[in-house]
């Protein structure tokens, strides 16, 4: 099916590229409209490119994040839409430091959650991604993009929440997008192994902290998606001040991530539609494109 419209929200410049971005790029292929709001302007990401970290690109770390935004929607084919707020930086240090003045994370939920709930009314997307409650990562720009995104998604068609910014439009299906899966790098450390080869992240999945639970056990949805992932990382590369060429994100080659997990995987969060788990479709269970006010409700 296509001509439907998917809208995924994230809080950082990059994070549409590291989140779902094989997703976006194939469903933006097949005919489908697909929106990327980024809430914030990212003003506030340190340099994590050597290469980057060059005298005049700090100095103007917000015209460059914006350049490298429009580079990276251009690639994956997606539309892209800047929410305005400020980035809150990622406290560190024990205690934490306090949240700087005016960021994003300290502004009232009810006039984030009216700032993209205006969006959510123009573009009427039938399909929204976002992250879980944990922001997929404890960066407060994240938590708050999950808070935002679920109450946006539950006002968003509701004619007495926000009258004054659009017609009401209740989007079908909410999904937190989950990009870390230790049975992912498990399954590429064993094809290293069959190679005779030393896998490249070792190190990093000794890291992984298994407290956290197996997040494959809250995916309900997985998208076949390999052929895109060369989109992917090359709108990961565009975003050169966050994303190092040299770094994990591109440490396994693609021939083996197409061969071995050539699927993003997705959890189905709410849902005004009916729909068989697992998916392997976001649009499951949508079969008229038009739905989405209340009044066309059946």
């Amino acid at each position: 099916m296509s001509g439907l419209r998917l809208m995924a929200v994230h809080a950082h410049p990059d994070d549409e590229s590291s989140k779902g971005a094989a997703t976006t790029a194939r469903y933006s292929a097949e005919g489908n409209e697909v929106l990327v709001v980024t809430l914030t302007g990212g003003e506030r990401g340190d340099i994590l490119n050597p290469a980057m970290d060059v005298p005049g690109v700090r100095d103007r770390i917000s015209e460059v994040r914006k350049e490298e935004m429009a580079e990276a929607a251009r690639i994956l084919g997606v539309q892209q839409l800047w929410l305005g707020f400020v980035d809150s930086g990622l406290p560190e240090g024990d205690p934490l430091p306090p949240l700087p003045d005016g960021c994003f994370a300290l502004v009232p939920l009810e006039e984030s959650t009216e700032a993209l709930v205006k969006v959510i009314r123009e573009f009427r997307p039938h399909v929204i991604t976002t992250y879980d409650e944990n922001g997929g990562y404890p960066h407060p720009d994240h938590i708050r993009c999950h808070e935002v995104s679920v109450a946006a998604f539950e006002a968003a068609g509701d004619p007495e929440r926000f009258p004054g910014v659009g017609e009401p439009w209740e989007p079908l299906k909410l999904y937190y997008s989950h990009g870390f899966i230790r049975k992912r790098l498990l399954l590429f450390q064993d094809e290293y192994d069959r190679r005779g080869e030393e896998f490249p992240m070792a190190e990093w999945l000794k890291k992984w902290r298994t407290e956290q639970g197996d997040l494959m056990a809250r995916v309900t949805t997985q998208i076949v998606c390999g052929d895109y992932f060369p989109q992917r990382d090359d709108a990961l590369r565009a975003h050169a001040t966050q994303i190092d060429p040299n770094g994990s994100f591109f440490a396994v080659p693609l021939d083996i991530q197409q061969k071995i997990w050539p699927t993003e995987e997705f959890e189905l969060a709410k849902t005004r539609v009916r729909t068989a788990i697992p998916e392997s479709d976001l649009f499951a269970g949508i079969d008229h494109v038009g739905y989405g006010h209340p009044e066309e409700k059946k």
